[in-house]
């Protein structure tokens, strides 16, 4: 047997030890609800640690009385003492929990301290309250008075304010919430930014047939505009009639739109009917817009005659041209190589107080120059506009770099290059395209290559004309390998072919010899319905002649004899 147990007095006034082994205590109550000093006896096992001897003795306790039953169950006085022992064991107060008795205040014995109460009065059923629980700080309470139901408000806090509880979602549900109107009138618009013009016709006429969508003048502008840039010019004068069948008040706008449509498709004798139409019309009178519309297309057909006779018409009509004019007219004559009449309407733009020249003029003069292989009269203009406080962009270096290229003088196109970094202009896709085409006309496949490497590697994306590039510098080089992967990487890259990417492919065939894959391409470029044109048909011509097959060039003088004039079959 080992030593007795002994166990600690909970009444801490006492000294008296007891030697009675006897079960050991349930674990006591630990929460300390008031700001009391703690308890000795705690979670240590009933002894004072320390740190709590060091704070000094725990306050003194008097003696708890029994409960009445108890009293009646004690027949005789010597089980006073065990009934003391059992009494000192109890680890509640007197009347603490449900079916106890709370003391009368009789029998010498004191209140128990408030300070050492583990449990507010009147916490537990069937306790007596001795005070009531003080009230929770305010400065601990999460919520506005008067915020949650049940809850008081406080005096003095007014009327509670609504909490903002899902008001997100609330917004989101409003916008969602749209009328079946507005969604087919969303679509259309979808369908027109798109430039699906026949989706869009399809929705515009089916709102038509809702009693309540009555179309108004800006959506046949929209119309008008798409159809006259998808090549249906018909059909977008069939809408301005309609229009004016609903009682729409034509407008110079819608006018001039539909002047557009028809000069985009290059129908200028309709476009000029439209014009004398504006004319007659004492509301719709052409304003300068539709003459700078007129004169591109014009200018578009060289048709210089009639640039001239529109320039007097504005002059009767006191309109004056504009600098987007006085542009389109100025790259007219440059492309045409009337260099006396660029120059005259270039003095006049710089003697003009309403049209000055601009970035624009300043574009198509160094471009003019740059493609005629002109670099020293380029460098000069260049000067001059600056001189005149216009300041380049970047398709003006771009233009610059393009010209050095072709002249081969890499070193003032890498300067270029260089100062359009100090002047923080980003590299393009232009930019690289300028680079690689004068690499691939020299026929220098590595440098081009590392040009295309570090425009993918910047993050551009390339486009039809740098695959062009690409595949004519590899064929002028004889890396014919190369070429079928530069076609391949165009098809997974999803770039747009067209009839001079065809024309790059038929052309790396035709250095190849390989007229069997030359010809595939060409029944291939005419299924996708890309139109070919003169240099397609030079292309095919000069293939057949090498291999001396006339019947092949005559088959082509046979389906197209605007572009395969006869002598070419002769010869």
């Amino acid at each position: 047997m080992g030593p007795p147990a002994y166990t600690a007095s909970p009444c801490t006034g006492s000294a008296l030890f007891s030697n009675t082994r006897a079960p050991p205590p349930p674990p006591r109550l630990l929460i300390r609800w008031g700001p009391g000093p703690p308890s000795a006896v705690g979670r240590h096992g009933g002894r004072v640690t320390p740190s709590q001897e060091r704070r000094g003795p725990a306050p003194s306790q008097e003696r708890r009385r029994p409960a009445p039953s108890q009293e009646r169950r004690r027949p005789t006085e010597s089980s006073s003492q065990s009934h003391q022992l059992q009494e000192r064991k109890r680890h509640w107060k007197a009347g603490e929990f449900p079916g106890t008795a709370a003391d009368g205040g009789g029998g010498g014995g004191r209140r128990p301290a408030l300070g050492n109460r583990h449990s507010k009065a009147g916490e537990f059923p069937g306790t007596d309250g001795v005070r009531p629980a003080p009230a929770p700080p305010q400065g601990k309470r999460h919520w506005k008075a008067g915020e949650f139901p049940g809850a008081a408000a406080a005096p003095g806090s007014g009327t509670p304010r609504t909490p903002l509880k899902n008001v997100k979602k609330r917004l989101d549900a409003r916008a969602d919430a749209k009328a079946w109107a507005c969604t087919v009138t969303e679509a259309l618009a979808d369908r027109v930014s798109s430039k699906n013009w026949q989706e869009a016709l399809q929705v515009f006429e089916m709102l038509k047939e809702q009693p309540f969508y009555h179309p108004k003048e800006g959506t046949y502008m929209k119309l008008i505009v798409l159809l006259g840039r998808s090549g249906q010019p018909t059909r977008a004068h069939q809408l301005f009639d309609e229009m004016l069948q609903q009682g729409c008040q034509p407008t110079p706008e819608l006018y001039t739109a539909l002047i557009g449509a028809y000069c985009r498709s290059g129908l200028l004798d309709e476009a000029l009917q439209l014009l004398n139409d504006m004319k007659s019309s004492p509301l719709c009178q052409p304003d300068v817009y539709t003459y700078s519309t007129i004169i591109k297309a014009c200018i578009d057909a060289a048709r210089f005659d009639l640039t001239d006779a529109m320039y007097k018409d504005m002059a009767e009509r006191s309109i004056s041209p504009n600098t987007v004019t006085q542009n389109i007219v100025l790259s007219g004559y440059g492309k045409a190589g009337r260099l006396d009449d660029m120059e005259r309407v270039l003095s006049d733009m710089l003697d003009s107080v309403s049209c000055k020249p601009d970035v624009w003029t300043m574009n198509i003069i160094l471009s003019l120059f740059g493609n005629r292989g002109e670099v020293e009269l380029m460098e000069r203009w260049y000067e001059k506009f600056r001189g005149y406080g216009v300041e380049p962009e970047t398709r003006t270096l771009n233009i610059l770099i393009g010209a050095y290229g072709k002249r081969r003088m890499y070193d003032k196109m890498s300067a270029v290059m260089e100062h359009m970094r100090k002047l923080a202009f980003p590299w393009t896709t232009a930019t690289y395209n300028n680079v690689i085409e004068a690499f691939a006309e020299a026929g220098d496949a590595g440098n081009m290559e590392h040009a295309f490497n570090q425009m993918r590697s910047e993050g551009m994306r390339p486009d039809t004309k740098t695959f062009c590039c690409l595949i004519d510098g590899f064929s002028r080089a004889g890396q014919f390998h190369k070429v079928v992967g530069m076609v391949k990487l165009a098809e997974r890259l999803d770039v747009p072919v067209n009839t001079p990417f065809h024309n790059a492919v038929l052309g790396a065939c035709a250095r190849a010899d390989d007229l069997v894959e030359m010809e595939r391409v060409f029944r291939r470029m005419k299924h996708t319905q890309c139109e070919p044109d003169a240099s397609t048909y030079s292309i095919l011509v000069e293939a057949y002649r090498k291999e001396g097959m006339t019947d092949k060039i005559y088959a082509l003088h046979q389906e197209n004899p605007a572009l395969v004039p006869a002598d070419f079959v002769m010869s």
